[in-house]
């Protein structure tokens, strides 16, 4: 399984887990196998100042994760990412390793627009 969080920082599991997904500044990338972590890599994310619906899931499904975790997303990022069979995560806080911790554990399973983007009426705001 692959995952991979929002971060705020190039430090790894380290980085603070970015709150507004769209603008995360990277993306740490986990590999795990049978519940032990093998790998991580951290990713700029090219797409950070400014991204098209749909451009950061196809860059998210480009590097052949199956599960995102983040603070923050909107509406119609989430429906890209199940589109693309990857698992989406909202609600994650903390440092990437944290996040981990809790997506593995079970505390964060699932994902819902965020307040922001419910606010506005448009859903999409995060994506």
């Amino acid at each position: 399984m692959r995952i991979a969080v929002t971060a705020e920082s190039n430090d790894g599991l380290d980085s603070l887990v970015a709150q507004h997904f769209g603008h995360a500044a990277f993306f740490v990338l986990v590999d795990m196998d049978n519940g032990v972590m093998t790998a991580t890599e951290s990713l700029a994310n090219p797409f950070a100042e400014a991204h098209e619906p749909g451009q950061i899931p196809d860059f998210i499904k480009a590097q052949n994760a199956n599960v995102i975790l983040s603070g923050g997303m909107g509406g119609r990022a989430i429906g890209f990412f199940e589109q693309a069979g990857i698992q989406a995560a909202t609600g994650a806080r903390g440092t990437v390793r944290e996040a981990l911790e809790h997506f593995l554990g079970g505390q964060l399973t699932a994902a819902a627009p965020c307040a922001e983007s419910v606010e506005h009426g448009h859903k999409h705001s995060h994506d």
